[in-house]
């Protein structure tokens, strides 16, 4: 992996070149106790869209996989998050890039798009609906659960399944539990309406996580929704009618 320096925090990623094809940027974002890796390299999508031909940059956001770990839950809003996204296209010298996260890397990328939408081709958000407006979504005391001793009950399955994860993955708990205590930034609907760059969102039919995607695309000016049937929060990220469909949006988007 590649390193750079995103406004004093040290942030990891990879630059994988496209094999043939325009070779057009993507920038992909990964959701949250997870790393580029596991969201993006196991599941296949960096080998997909390179062979697709895309140049596909994935990084650790900040607190994640290789990435600095920071323990200050200031440090993880969604706009500092989207920063080390755009700085991190801006390292790369890439002036314009189609930018692709899912769960909570489609609420960074949903800010991007928002802030910076000069530099998003298009935008792409996976495994997050209208929970992206309500704030609902993942129950309280994941953060807790994160904190808590090994061997102490969770305050809820959920909480519980995201400290095996973070286990699984190897992460740093700690800055997990500053992360997710700071992260959840929603858009208003009138942000949302202000989006108006390409957007594609894709959501299970059976994710309790991430609120309608068929809602969320109703808001913004220039979005549509792609269901992904029988899939839930873990496994519509890496389901094949999702990649079909990112790469069929991608092929039309100006």
């Amino acid at each position: 992996m590649q390193s750079f320096d995103s406004d004093g925090v040290e942030i990891a990623f990879i630059d994988v070149p496209a094999q043939g094809g325009t070779g057009d940027p993507i920038l992909l974002i990964h959701g949250f106790a997870s790393n580029h890796a596991v969201n993006w390299v196991n599941t296949l999508w960096v080998k997909f869209l390179s062979e697709a031909g895309y140049r596909v940059i994935a990084l650790d956001n900040r607190g994640h996989g290789q990435s600095q770990k920071l323990y200050d839950p200031a440090a993880y809003g969604a706009d500092l998050m989207a920063g080390d996204g755009l700085r991190l296209l801006r390292h790369l010298g890439i002036a314009r890039a189609d930018v692709m996260g899912y769960s909570m890397g489609g609420r960074i990328a949903a800010h991007l798009a928002l802030d910076h939408p000069a530099e998003v081709r298009s935008l792409l958000i996976g495994g997050l609906g209208f929970h992206l407006v309500d704030g609902h979504g993942l129950p309280q005391g994941i953060a807790e659960a994160l904190d808590a001793p090994p061997g102490a009950p969770a305050p809820n399955p959920t909480a519980a399944s995201f400290r095996t994860f973070a286990e699984q993955t190897k992460s740093d708990l700690r800055a997990l539990a500053a992360c997710i205590r700071s992260s959840r930034q929603t858009l208003s609907r009138a942000e949302l309406s202000a989006i108006d760059t390409p957007t594609l969102v894709s959501v299970g039919t059976l994710d309790t996580v991430a609120g309608s995607g068929t809602e969320l695309a109703r808001l913004m000016p220039n979005a549509r929704a792609l269901d992904l049937p029988g899939r839930d929060h873990g496994t519509a990220v890496g389901d094949r009618l999702h990649r079909k469909g990112v790469l069929e949006f991608l092929a039309q988007r100006p």
